[in-house]
């Protein structure tokens, strides 16, 4: 069953399945892009879907710049609903060092994102660092564990260390604008980290956001800053987020439209009516036996 949210961005979105990267910068080792949302960075396992790294492989093709030894590697990730810069390595070499020098050479990684206040939001300093340990659920999303939690065998949910600083820079009636770097980085780990607090970020349907103003996650990568592998030259790339979404915050969000996970929808199974939330899908047996931190006995994702 394709997600509410899916179906609405297929039916809503100008360029859904042929979004463009923008060619920051490249030579003989690297390449830096500026990844729309909505595009996945690398492949999955067994997926041959259209992804950052292939839309840039075809680009360099067609400047005659690709071949077997010479195109783009992997080094880092951005989710495929966050924005913004990120680096490939150009051959297998650049990659090895790439990755194995990414904590000294890298000097600065900033991210944009514009999260709720929720009623059950912390009173968090306007800025500071945010530590819990990461699990993932039996959905591969990333989360904070409470106090107590188990999963579905009654262990303790197996977590991960994670460090992301963070600070307020525009704060609204409804929403605030963050700044964000991280000294690791986990899968899913800025959304469930402020998430934890009670700062979910609008357009987060797997964190459960209220919001969704702009059909999109509001998360951004603006600032990659490094040295450059074998060159040694300093290298700074920027790019802002969209400029809507400090007007947004500043003006806040009294009424929002509900995000279309939030909508109610009446469906039918096997003769009975059961009312879904849009963007939920109905748990398998097996999803059920497997589910960790939804409690035995329900029955829809919540």
């Amino acid at each position: 069953m394709v997600k509410a949210s899916t179906q609405y961005k297929r039916e809503h979105k100008a360029d859904y399945g042929r979004e463009k990267i923008e060619l920051l910068y490249h030579d003989q080792w690297i390449a830096v892009i500026n990844k729309p949302t909505g595009l996945l960075s690398v492949p999955y396992p067994g997926s041959k879907v259209r992804t950052a790294q292939s839309v840039l492989e075809e680009m360099l093709r067609k400047q005659g710049e690709a071949n077997s030894k010479h195109k783009p590697y992997v080094v880092h990730r951005l989710d495929r609903d966050t924005s913004g810069v990120m680096m490939f390595a150009l051959t297998e070499q650049a990659q090895e060092k790439i990755m194995n020098t990414w904590h000294t050479m890298v000097t600065e990684r900033l991210y944009h994102a514009v999260a709720e206040i929720s009623r059950n939001a912390e009173s968090l300093p306007e800025s500071g660092l945010i530590d819990d340990p990461l699990a993932q659920n039996a959905h591969n999303v990333g989360f904070v564990p409470k106090k107590g939690d188990k999963d579905n065998k009654g262990h303790d949910f197996k977590t991960v260390a994670a460090r992301t600083h963070y600070k307020m820079i525009l704060q609204g009636p409804t929403h605030i604008l963050f700044e964000l770097s991280l000294d690791t980085g986990k899968k899913n780990q800025i959304r469930a980290h402020l998430a934890a607090h009670g700062y979910p970020l609008a357009g987060d349907e797997e964190h459960r956001a209220h919001t969704n103003p702009f059909d999109r996650l509001c998360l951004h990568a603006r600032t990659l800053e490094f040295d450059h592998p074998f060159t040694g030259e300093h290298m700074k790339f920027e790019v802002p987020e969209p400029e809507e979404w400090s007007e947004y915050v500043k003006k806040g969000d009294k009424h929002p439209k509900k995000p279309v996970w939030d909508l109610p929808q009446s469906r039918t199974n096997t003769g009975r009516h059961e009312e879904l939330k849009l963007g939920q899908r109905r748990l398998s047996a097996k999803d059920k036996a497997h589910m960790d931190f939804i409690k035995s006995g329900k029955s829809f994702r919540k």
